[in-house]
């Protein structure tokens, strides 16, 4: 089964694309958010946010999020999950998973010999993973990219 196919409600899914690049500005010295620098040279310096966010490009993907159940963990409706299938899934990192037909983004949770997949969000409840459940950890969040 092609799980990247398949239409998802929860999350938006795409591939990543890295066979272009797209060097734009970048202030290595950071940008002040208190008091502006008064002098600040600039450098012609550029990033290429290929490089710099995806580490495995066969197995990396774009994901845009749908609903509220992570925005305690600052990731919100609207915003960009940079998605690694090859990262390995370990306790308390956020994943997208695959649960009984559907995607999910939640916290993974591992009890014992239980896991749970913990909501970022007290309207939500956690979800504990029985045998009987279809689950499949899809990939890891490795990066957020926010939307204002």
């Amino acid at each position: 089964m092609d799980l990247r196919l398949k239409p998802c409600p929860a999350i938006a899914l795409f591939p990543a694309d890295t066979a272009s690049t797209l060097e734009i500005p970048f202030f290595r010295e950071g940008i002040s958010a208190g008091f502006p620098s008064p002098a600040m040279d600039f450098e012609d310096l550029k990033i290429d946010l290929n490089k710099h966010l995806v580490r495995n490009p066969s197995a990396t993907f774009f994901g845009k999020v749908k609903g509220q159940s992570l925005k305690n963990a600052g990731i919100d409706d609207g915003d960009l999950m940079v998605i690694d299938r090859s990262a390995v899934p370990r306790n308390n990192k956020i994943a997208v998973v695959f649960l009984d037909g559907e995607f999910t983004a939640k916290r993974i949770q591992k009890k014992g010999t239980e896991v749970w997949l913990m909501p970022e969000n007290e309207a939500y409840p956690p979800i504990k993973v029985h045998p009987d459940n279809q689950f499949l950890v899809w990939g890891i969040v490795t990066f957020v990219i926010k939307a204002f």
